[in-house]
């Protein structure tokens, strides 16, 4: 029904003036049951305003917000940063022992996983550590809160999604267990990855004789319980016979995850541990410090990034020096994939956890040329990560002239109740995207209609498709577009559609959307 509303009345409509909606997309809207009102939408070709309804009003954004996180952080960070893992010590090794404390430090990386994990501790083996005489120390003294996610209340209904992951900035594998099921007659076996120290898993699902397509109709909400220091996940709900499945759960915290992947890992590389492995205090974040360049360099195999110049393997200091704290010295390291990358990740498939990661990036790092990143140097203020991550994305803006009246900042992902923006918000910033110097970052991060990301599956049979750029954003009673769609002329426009209504469900809101991107592409 919608598709042929669409048909019938872009065949009717003309060029809209600005200010007016174009009579396209007024039927779809009124079709929809969606009041004009709760409606947000501009279209800009070059400095030309072409539609220009309730450009003002701040709204819900949903993902588009994602918008304000990458662009800055391309323009502040730039595309050569990466974010750091390392391993540090201030002990000395005798006969294979490391004497004191090993220290993990988080700086946000976001391909920190399993994977990398054995490479690092490797890198240890391969300096001859077997054994760590004192503590472990995880420190993701990075962001401050160093761990958002203890008391934080669930956003929705699915607390264990892998999309409602709260990043730290020490974030293992995305807190993420791996869980295939396989039934067989009236049996379900169950596979979990990673391996961990004295975590199991168990099910009482009973098992169904529904589709396998639709198992998710069957699921509950998993749980873990402890016995001692044993920890065991336990899945809930019904899953179909003769059915293969696999799915990611968060349901583990943040520190038993790493401890229990990392004493798991380093007992298979046949090492042991004297200590604990326990959290870094406060302390941690201005404290640590690091030895001259020349007193150790770093085994090949501690950093996967084989193009690393030498400087960028050798010990520097990456905090602040504090007078009473020891030295330390760089034992093993990992850099994550450039900026660029992590983005088109965050707005192709509009990835939650990565994005509020780069958000906390924002109040924490600063590029540098050799390391990729280091920490910025504490201003003596007693701001959060988020609030120097708002004042960062408030200070580009502000640079850009793009009016900041009406916007809140929640987490810089947009999976959030409180933030918002209005449509001319975002418009500027994809103004300003289109005038950076990393603007093929910037486009290229962005899905592409019809072809991959969120708008794979999109605008298939409209001009738009292969010919717009579009983040895309969704919540309950929220959906929003916004980025670049080539005209009939093959002239770039900048389109922002939000709608804030509970008659967007059920696809109608997102046919509104797609009318409004067809429409842009049709005009001359």
């Amino acid at each position: 029904m919608f598709r042929r509303l669409i048909l019938a009345a872009l065949i009717a409509a003309g060029t809209a003036h600005a200010a007016d909606l174009p009579e396209s997309i007024s039927a779809l809207l009124q079709a929809a049951n969606i009041p004009p009102e709760a409606a947000g939408i501009v279209v800009m070709r070059g400095d030309t305003t072409l539609v220009s309804h309730n450009a003002q009003q701040s709204m819900q954004p949903a993902s588009t917000m994602k918008l304000f996180t990458t662009m800055t952080a391309l323009e502040q960070l730039g595309p050569a940063f990466r974010a750091r893992t390392e391993f540090r010590t201030s002990a000395e090794v005798v006969n294979g022992v490391l004497q004191g404390d090993l220290i993990l430090r988080g700086g946000g990386d976001v391909d920190l996983n399993e994977d990398v994990l054995l490479h690092m501790l490797q890198a240890l083996r391969n300096q001859g550590i077997r054994k760590i005489k004192g503590d472990v120390i995880l420190d993701r003294q990075l962001f401050q809160p160093a761990r958002p996610d203890v008391g934080q209340p669930p956003f929705d209904e699915y607390p264990w999604a892998y999309y409602n992951v709260i990043p730290d900035a020490l974030l293992t594998n995305t807190n993420l267990l791996k869980v295939e099921m396989r039934s067989t007659g009236n049996k379900l076996g169950l596979v979990m990855m990673p391996e961990m120290e004295k975590v199991g898993i168990r099910s009482d699902m009973k098992l169904s004789d529904g589709p396998c397509g639709s198992w998710e109709a069957g699921w509950r909400s998993p749980d873990v319980t402890r016995s001692g220091d044993k920890i065991e996940v336990v899945l809930h709900g019904s899953f179909p016979k003769n059915c293969i499945k696999s799915t990611s759960v968060d349901v583990m915290d943040h520190h038993d995850y790493l401890e229990r992947l990392l004493r798991a890992t380093w007992r298979k590389l046949g090492g042991s541990i004297s200590g604990e492995v326990r959290e870094a205090d406060a302390s941690a974040a201005t404290t640590a410090t690091a030895t001259p360049a020349a007193t150790v360099a770093t085994s090949p195999a501690a950093s996967p990034d084989a193009d690393a110049s030498p400087a960028a393997n050798a010990d520097t200091p990456s905090t602040p020096a504090s007078a009473a704290a020891p030295a330390t010295r760089l034992l093993a390291e990992h850099v994550s994939r450039p900026l660029p990358e992590m983005l088109r990740d965050i707005n192709k498939f509009s990835d939650n956890t990565l994005a509020r990661t780069v958000f906390l990036m924002l109040g924490s790092l600063q590029a540098d040329p050799v390391l990729g990143s280091r920490p910025i140097p504490p201003d003596g203020g007693a701001a959060s990560t988020p609030m120097r991550a708002e004042t960062a994305i408030r200070a580009w803006l502000q640079a850009q002239r793009i009016d900041a009246n009406g916007l809140v900042f929640d987490n810089g992902s947009g999976l959030s109740r409180t933030e918002r923006a209005t449509p001319a918000q975002l418009a500027g910033v994809l103004q300003a995207g289109l005038k950076s110097l990393w603007m093929p970052e910037f486009l290229s991060s962005l899905p592409i209609a019809a072809t991959d990301g969120t708008m794979r599956k999109r605008l298939k049979d409209s001009p738009a498709a292969l010919r717009a750029r579009i983040k895309t954003g969704s919540l309950k009673s929220v959906i929003a577009i916004a980025g670049y769609v080539t005209d009939a002329n093959n002239q770039p426009c900048i389109v922002v559609a939000i709608l804030n209504d509970e008659h967007v469900a059920n696809g109608a809101g997102r046919t509104v959307l797609d009318g409004v991107i067809d429409w842009v592409a049709r005009s001359k």
